[in-house]
């Protein structure tokens, strides 16, 4: 199974991604770890990674490309993986079209989840970290037991810059212009499955596998 997720940050593509690559025992490819176990290991690609992450810079298509070309030449993806924060624009896409083209790989599908913008506002402004012992709340569905103190130490929970509000906005902008526009790109392929994103995760799976399978048995 050769997938690729889709969706906008804080629709749980993340974790559904993790569940599928337990249940197919592939692996879940995230670009964001692609980089940095590279880095970590010195390779040649790494190394010309982090000259522009040093400066703060987006890493260019073509070395993030080739570093998941090297990732998918790895034996652990020969019966499939998952692919989660890449590709985030038309071009990455084509991108991999090619290297796949070039590798004789052929993608089955791309799940995308669906989240309306204004629940995903709720979503995320409403999470909080404890910066003590890392244990993560929500102010609606999972609040700390004494008002903002963390049930597991009593320190005072914090809400992360990038689950402020306008942080959020920001980021569903950014992925309504950029990163939508793959969905349409992937219809063209008659390879997208869009399935709408629960608020429990156990109800996600259940409808994303559900999707797969009836997209299996066309």
């Amino acid at each position: 199974m050769r997938l690729i997720m889709l969706g906008a940050p804080g629709a749980g593509k993340g974790t559904q991604a993790v569940v599928l690559s337990e249940k197919f025992n592939i692996p879940h490819i995230s670009t964001g770890d692609i980089f940095r176990s590279n880095i970590k290991n010195g390779t040649e690609l790494g190394k010309k990674a982090k000259e522009y992450i040093d400066k703060g810079l987006l890493v260019p298509d073509e070395i993030t490309i080739d570093i998941i070309k090297d990732r998918l030449k790895q034996p652990d993806c020969k019966n499939g993986f998952v692919l989660d924060g890449f590709p985030r624009t038309i071009p990455q896409a084509e991108y991999l079209d090619k290297a796949l083209d070039d590798m004789g790989i052929m993608l089955d599908a791309v799940i995308n989840i669906f989240v309306a913008d204004e629940e995903i506002v709720r979503r995320m402004s409403g999470r909080r970290v404890c910066p003590n012992c890392g244990m993560s709340f929500h102010m609606e569905y999972n609040p700390p037991e004494d008002g903002d103190k963390c049930s597991g130490c009593g320190s005072t929970v914090v809400q992360r810059e990038d689950d402020k509000e306008e942080t959020v906005i920001n980021r569903l902008k950014t992925y309504h212009e950029q990163t939508e526009p793959l969905i349409e790109y992937y219809n063209k392929q008659g390879k997208v499955l869009t399935v709408k994103g629960r608020e429990k995760i156990e109800d996600t799976t259940r409808a994303v596998l559900d999707a797969l399978n009836e997209f299996k048995n066309k």
